[in-house]
């Protein structure tokens, strides 16, 4: 819902990256997993929450074999989480002038994957995050001209093709020709949604007056149980009754703050 949406379509044809070199690499065409490599792979992910639907493409000047992603149902790409594809070991680096703000989670078996240009982290250094973990938020810090997360998958150091549920995405050259939808993260009770704001408070019932049970520093992926009406809430120029029950944090908080633009979300009950 927030106001950066009306143009998220129009960065989404600017974005370009320059070649990156963090570790020894070859050149991008080789990517040179063998079919025993591959088999024992971690079943990789998508690295966005649960049913949202971006784009993707690979930039000609990229050194190993990244894709880049950016939202293509009409959510705002900045700010969206940016989920672990798999379990693993996370690290945060910073790298001005070309990943920015980005985490190495290693994987094991010589599997690792890299999440550039975060304008946020959500987990410590070091940290062991499970698969569908919040580790960061969408930016565009570092060498990048737009939102959009750059992806990789390495296997013992070199840059491999990139697979998600253990199939190979194709590596268009510009966007809205291939799409994935996230299934990362989809287990359990509630239907999945993304938060948008910042310091945004979980109340114990759909009223401002009830008490602050949870606070929600940044974009945060939420399930949400059920919703109701209470409290009309007025913020960023919207004005909504609807409250969702998130699951895991117990408590409600305003639909405004749900990244959807209806008032009353669509597949999630009454409470």
């Amino acid at each position: 819902m927030p106001l950066g949406r009306l143009w998220t379509t129009a960065l989404t044809g600017l974005i370009a990256l320059a070649g990156l070199l963090l570790v020894p690499v070859r050149p991008a065409a080789a990517a040179t997993t063998t079919g025993a490599a591959v088999a024992a792979a971690p079943n990789f992910k998508a690295p966005y929450p649960c049913g949202q639907k971006w784009t993707y493409s690979h930039h000609s000047a990229e050194v190993r074999r990244a894709l880049d992603f950016v939202r293509a149902d009409g959510g705002t790409t900045s700010g969206t989480p940016v989920l672990a594809s798999a379990a693993g070991t996370a690290y945060r680096h910073y790298q001005a002038n070309g990943a920015g703000n980005y985490i190495v989670i290693e994987h094991g078996g010589g599997w690792r994957t890299y999440y550039f240009h975060l304008s946020a982290y959500s987990v410590p250094d070091g940290a062991y995050v499970e698969q569908g973990r919040q580790i960061g938020t969408t930016g565009s810090t570092g060498n990048s001209s737009g939102p959009h997360i750059h992806y990789e998958q390495l296997y013992n150091g070199v840059g491999q093709d990139i697979r998600i549920n253990g199939a190979a995405l194709a590596y268009p050259g510009s966007y809205h020709q291939y799409f994935l939808t996230s299934d990362n993260a989809c287990g359990g009770a509630g239907v999945p949604f993304t938060t948008w704001g910042s310091g945004v408070r979980v109340r114990s019932d759909a009223y401002l007056s009830a008490p602050v049970v949870a606070t929600l520093s940044g974009p945060t992926s939420v399930r949400v149980l059920c919703q109701k009406q209470g409290d009309t809430v007025n913020a960023e120029g919207y004005t909504n009754n609807w409250w969702s029950k998130l699951r895991d944090q117990n408590g409600f908080i305003s639909n405004i703050y749900i990244d959807n633009p209806a008032a009353q979300l669509p597949g999630v009950p009454v409470c």
